[in-house]
């Protein structure tokens, strides 16, 4: 009980830290306060803020109180932190960031898989694909459908850090897409597209694979800075 507590107050907490509740730079509640203000247990406040802390969002020390960190202490890597900004209304330049990080790592993994891939892979990648395809029916979450097609690609690469990077891949992917698509009027679906990323993989077109996710994300680079 104490833990999920813990959890539930950290992600309160979080939450209304990423959302500005309480500014950068200036000091949060006491872990006193905070126990009364949310009626949790003082243990509960502690872990909690000791959550906070690794995370990169808080500073506490003794004396000194709670103070919120800059975005630049953040760690944007962790699950949580991305899952708040997510709820949160991120900036159009950190939706660029995003991007850029896509940039970095989504058309060398195509690249990869197409070089890479083993025949279940290759079968991962197509049920992925299948699964698109029925989303555009109304059978399938049409954003969980193209998570699951990049994050098998990721997992085709062969490369253990991008693998390790799927949950990060994740959340950018559902704060960019969920902008870009309301901004153009598309869903988040485009069955053509993914065929011929897959064809390409399958095909061993490393070439192809890649140019065809440097293309894509270069329109939605274009997009947000044209809004910036």
């Amino acid at each position: 009980m104490s833990k999920n507590l813990t959890q539930q107050l950290t992600h309160k907490l979080g939450e209304a830290i990423v959302k500005g509740d309480y500014p950068i730079g200036t000091r949060m509640p006491s872990e006193a306060v905070l126990c009364e203000q949310f009626e949790v247990s003082r243990s509960a406040t502690r872990e909690a803020v000791k959550m906070l802390s690794a995370k990169g969002l808080i500073s506490s020390r003794p004396k000194q109180g709670i103070t919120v960190n800059p975005e630049t202490l953040w760690n944007l890597y962790d699950s949580d932190v991305l899952v708040w900004i997510l709820k949160s209304k991120p900036s159009l330049q950190l939706l660029k960031e995003f991007t850029e990080v896509r940039f970095a790592i989504e058309p060398m993994a195509a690249k990869l898989a197409a070089e890479n891939a083993t025949p279940q892979q290759i079968k991962d990648i197509e049920q992925a694909l299948y699964r698109i395809s029925e989303a555009e029916e109304g059978l399938e979450d049409q954003l969980d459908a193209h998570l699951n097609f990049l994050n098998m690609i990721l997992v085709a690469s062969g490369n253990r850090f991008f693998i390790q990077l799927t949950q990060f891949v994740d959340a950018a992917l559902r704060v960019s897409i969920r902008y870009t698509n309301q901004v153009k009027g598309i869903s988040n679906t485009d069955v053509t597209f993914h065929v011929k990323v897959f064809n390409a993989i399958k095909d061993g077109d490393a070439n192809t694979a890649q140019a065809l996710i440097y293309e894509v994300l270069s329109d939605a680079v274009v997009l947000i800075e044209s809004r910036l």
